[in-house]
């Protein structure tokens, strides 16, 4: 791999559950590089069972970047992982002609591929309305609305996020537009090569391991671990499947068992959004995760 022309990353995406870290680890090890992580929950701390984050062996095995890096209380977003991961690439390119991106949030992917898109401004009257109104309604309220009135949006958003939902929401009330419309602005050309690969499985399989998934995550202590994050649960970075349906039973308004079969649901109607966002990349190299080998996926980089 030295023998490479310019700078290279492979980007490592898909849904959730399909074994991105595994592979990203076995690409790592054998290039002899370290690892991005593109995820909007692992950056943080606080959180873990329920985002699935590489285990303590896993992270030993290769230096991974934005894994417990930042707190719940601090703002992360797609723009500041732009900035944050643009400066770690440069950095590892000092030692090794290549890096491994491995997550499934596709806006923080598109962000450090492309850019970030110049979105218009907003007046700050439309804004605080939309506050208001989702503090008095709740966030039924807020997905009815975005899925009334931006519905192509509403088929990739994260549905129990609120501020992707309000932001969707005061773009379209301000222009009479779909916040996807400001998405496509011009790319910005990234000094290193940009390879990316996509690994999927047959929905039924991978609905089967999502639900395996859940249910390990439980054994491993899923529900005292967001019980210890209840006092926080107004907090953006807890707007998170596996943890706000427990706040639900904490609340006393569903069932333990209830909750459990809902963050199955929810994770599994996640999935599905994040195939649609990947699917709309003809730059993405596909490959079934059942079969996938380290030489079929260095291919493109031949």
């Amino acid at each position: 791999m030295s023998e490479l022309a310019q700078n290279t990353i492979l980007v490592i995406c898909g849904p959730t559950a399909v074994g991105k870290t595994a592979v990203a680890i076995e690409l790592a090890k054998a290039l002899k590089t370290e690892i991005i992580s593109a995820d909007s929950r692992q950056c943080f701390k606080e959180l873990g069972i329920a985002v699935a984050k590489p285990n303590t062996e896993e992270l030993k095995a290769i230096p991974h970047h934005f894994i417990d890096s930042h707190s719940i209380h601090q703002e992360f977003n797609a723009g500041i992982f732009e900035t944050f991961a643009l400066a770690k690439v440069n950095e590892i390119f000092k030692k090794q002609p290549i890096a491994v991106m491995v997550g499934g949030t596709g806006l923080y992917i598109k962000s450090f591929c492309e850019g970030m898109d110049d979105m218009p401004s907003i007046d700050p009257v439309i804004r605080q309305n939309i506050i208001e109104l989702y503090a008095q309604n709740g966030l039924n309220w807020l997905q009815e609305s975005v899925q009334k009135n931006d519905p192509d949006f509403w088929q990739i958003a994260e549905q129990n996020n609120p501020q992707r939902l309000m932001r969707a929401l005061e773009i379209w009330q301000a222009t009479g537009k779909s916040i996807i419309e400001f998405r496509t602005a011009n790319k910005k050309q990234r000094p290193f090569q940009i390879i990316k690969i996509g690994l999927e499985m047959p929905r039924e399989l991978l609905n089967e391991r999502i639900n395996q998934r859940v249910d390990l995550m439980v054994e491993a202590g899923l529900v005292q671990e967001a019980l210890a994050l209840f006092p926080h649960c107004q907090n953006n970075a807890l707007q998170t499947v596996g943890y706000q349906e427990l706040f639900e039973y904490f609340n006393k308004k569903i069932s333990l068992e209830k909750a459990i079969e809902q963050i199955k649901i929810n994770t599994r109607h996640y999935a599905k959004r994040q195939m649609t966002w990947f699917k709309k990349d003809p730059s993405i190299h596909w490959f079934d995760a059942r079969n996938a080998s380290v030489e079929n996926m260095l291919e493109p980089l031949k």
